[in-house]
């Protein structure tokens, strides 16, 4: 009797998203919005600080991070580099706005390789259209670059892991350590990207070749990493402000993260809550039989871990600000994403099999277009999500919606302030308005300044003593004085004597003439009596 020919088993239908579209789109996307309104024509005070110190030189940004900002040192460092001659706020921002697009793409290269591609483009989008991406994508700070370079290392942490097998791949290993340092050196409390990693290859249960692996990866970080700790440690008086977070500061956090408005906030949890459901086995396998991590061992540690620990720390410690744990949102969008297509499988097992189909069916044509059709289906929804929250993000970019306005104070001065009058700061750091809009204060003179920032290794220079100060006020008939209000409760609620002095001079011998106040800032002329 001759044997029926065995059917030719029908090979796998190529993709029908590549990896490649799936990380450009949400590039392309964040990359777009973080354009959109960049040029608000002011900054705030920390990105004042930013354009600042970036213009110094190499050896003044070495002087002035060993006495304060460590923190952000190697930031100041970059920026030195890549700003022009004449930067602007455009200048100031964009390197964030380039950092938070390879956010978006890591984050999609992330769902791809620990999912498909279409969990990957839609986690991609879902990161990028989130406001509290977008604003920090627009912020002259290290928070955008910090992100980028999170995503970037936890994908690298997921290729070492694939690659250990019985032996742990030292390049990998090399990649992923240089990365994490990296990351850290921009801001140290990414350092919490470690612990959350450890959680994913305790939960994973990986071989010992790729504990090993991420344990002596970890150990070099740590101590390359241990003079900036050293050193940041004794500069732990520039955080003095900060106090310890309540339940609020973690609902925050949450909404921040999922989406402000509640139809988006419940949206997204209830993805990420079937994404969490089971069955989900700790460790998948990829080729060759090597291990493997399942998305949901990736995301979820990195979206609790940080802003838990940093939480529980600050109980203590008061060290919690919610851009400091900026990094942990690409866990969220991986969870929603995947909640996503879990449903979409779940929907279509249900509608493809028929009874009496053939064991090796025959290949058809409509697979891939279906696919295409769902991912599109899935980025369309995502595009509803930026609608709804549109307000959010066109609020965000509104010029004069922020608590400060120190170009419009500095405008003024430019019109009113004559060239050799007399500029006193109330308080001392009063003084980054001028030093992020010289042109503003170009030719008036800086009655308390000692020495300036530059020289002396400070962000906001150094101011005369007291007996000082009050000779050189005694020497003039009319001052103009620049104070920021907040800052000033501060420095008496801290019992500066140098302001107190100022205000006690201010009261007794002379008198208002003209005010002009802005959002965060008030220039006032005094006259003697």
């Amino acid at each position: 009797m001759q044997a029926m020919p065995r059917p030719a088993p029908v090979s796998a239908p190529t993709p029908a998203l590549a990896p490649f579209t799936a990380a450009l789109l949400p590039a392309l996307v964040m990359f777009t919005l973080g354009l959109w309104g960049l040029d608000r024509g002011t900054m705030w005070r920390d990105e004042g600080t930013t354009l600042d110190v970036a213009r110094r030189s190499l050896p003044e940004i070495w002087h002035l991070v060993h006495r304060v900002d460590a923190v952000h040192g190697l930031y100041y460092v970059l920026m030195h580099g890549v700003l022009p001659a004449h930067p602007g706020e455009v200048a100031l921002r964009l390197p964030s706005v380039l950092a938070a697009s390879a956010a978006a793409a890591l984050v999609a290269a992330l769902g791809t390789r620990l999912a498909r591609p279409r969990v990957g483009l839609w986690a991609g989008l879902l990161y990028a259209v989130t406001p509290i991406a977008g604003h920090y994508a627009q912020e002259g700070r290290s928070y955008a670059l910090v992100a980028a370079g999170a995503a970037l290392t936890t994908l690298l942490l997921v290729r070492a892991v694939e690659r250990s097998g019985p032996s742990a791949d030292r390049r990998a290993w090399c990649a992923y350590a240089a990365a994490a340092t990296g990351t850290a050196l921009l801001h140290e409390l990414a350092v919490l990207l470690l612990v959350a990693h450890a959680v994913t290859l305790l939960v994973a249960r990986v071989p010992r070749p790729a504990r090993r692996g991420w344990a002596a990866a970890a150990c070099v970080t740590c101590v390359l990493l241990l003079p900036l700790f050293v050193t940041s440690g004794g500069q732990s008086a520039q955080v003095a402000w900060l106090v310890a977070p309540d339940g609020a500061a973690a609902d925050r956090l949450l909404r921040a993260f999922a989406g402000p408005t509640r139809l988006v906030l419940v949206g997204q949890l209830l993805l990420a809550v079937v994404a969490l459901r089971p069955p989900w086995s700790g460790a998948r396998r990829c080729a060759h039989s090597r291990p493997a991590l399942s998305l949901r061992a990736v995301a979820l540690p990195l979206l609790v871990v940080p802003p838990a620990v940093l939480l529980a720390v600050s109980q203590r410690w008061p060290l919690y600000q919610d851009r400091y744990v900026l990094f942990a949102l690409a866990g969220l969008p991986l969870l929603v994403a995947a909640g996503a297509d879990r449903v979409v499988r779940g929907v279509g097992a249900a509608l493809r099999t028929r009874p009496g189909d053939p064991p090796w069916p025959a290949p058809r044509p409509w697979i891939s277009r279906g696919r295409t059709a769902v991912a599109a289906v899935g980025a369309a929804a995502v595009g509803v999500t930026l609608w709804w929250q549109l307000p959010l993000h066109r609020h965000d970019r509104a010029f004069g919606h922020d608590r400060e306005n120190p170009a419009a104070a500095a405008a003024f001065a430019a019109r009113e302030v004559r060239p050799g009058e007399p500029v006193l700061y109330l308080p001392l750091l009063a003084r980054r308005v001028s030093l992020a809009y010289p042109a503003g204060f170009r030719g008036t003179r800086d009655l308390a300044l000692a020495r300036s920032p530059g020289s002396s290794g400070t962000l906001y220079g150094v101011e005369v003593p007291p007996t000082e100060l009050r000779r050189r006020l005694a020497a003039v008939d009319r001052l103009w004085v620049l104070t920021e209000p907040p800052a000033l409760r501060q420095a008496r609620r801290a019992g500066q004597g140098a302001e107190e002095v100022k205000l006690a001079v201010l009261k007794r011998e002379f008198t208002p003439h003209v005010t002009y106040a802005v959002p965060g800032a008030t220039l006032r002329l005094y006259v003697r009596r």
